[in-house]
């Protein structure tokens, strides 16, 4: 075995490298863990889907924990929507991975109303261009997504008008306006 020497009291020791082609080996099971990569030999598929979808439902809450009305307004669908979307995709973390699920939604025209509310809000108050990470807007700003219109002036935003609830299950909230930050 090579490796390092180390001292002691009692006389050298080596410390064990890593095998070749460890590194590549981990990085290849990241991948099919996190990334949809597919399952590398030597490796249990079985096993390993249940991790994969352990890790897509803990990712699932950490974004629903950005996105609150987002995963609110898909309600039971929410896990399946959300590991549909992020099943290919390496998380770019939990903000910015809700706003590009929200967006694909908004794309599809399957954005719930609570989901374009807080789209709006975040794109009224910040600037996101789908690559690197959001900055804080220094202009006024309107913003609209889904039928629900945000403006944001002096660091203020107003959601001037809710997104239409098509569903009809929750109350009316039209004409009504709401303070969303200071």
């Amino acid at each position: 075995m090579t490796g390092a020497v180390t001292g002691d009291s009692q006389g050298a020791h080596e410390l064990p490298q890593p095998r070749p082609g460890l590194a590549a080996r981990q990085a290849e099971l990241v991948a099919t863990l996190v990334a949809g990569g597919p399952t590398p030999a030597g490796f249990a598929v079985g096993p390993l889907a249940v991790a994969r979808a352990a890790l897509l439902n803990k990712r699932a809450g950490e974004v629903a924990r950005h996105w609150p009305g987002l995963a609110a307004g898909l309600g039971a669908a929410w896990p399946a929507t959300f590991a549909d979307w992020a099943a290919g995709r390496p998380t770019v973390g939990s903000l910015r991975d809700g706003w590009d699920l929200a967006r694909a939604l908004r794309g599809r025209a399957a954005l719930p109303p609570s989901g374009a509310e807080e789209l709006a809000v975040r794109e009224a108050t910040l600037r996101y261009d789908g690559r690197t990470a959001p900055r804080p807007r220094r202009l006024p700003a309107v913003n609209r997504a889904g039928g629900a219109v945000a403006v944001q002036v002096a660091g203020r935003v107003r959601l001037l008008r809710p997104a239409a609830n098509v569903g009809g299950d929750a109350p009316d909230r039209a004409g009504s306006a709401l303070w969303i930050s200071d």
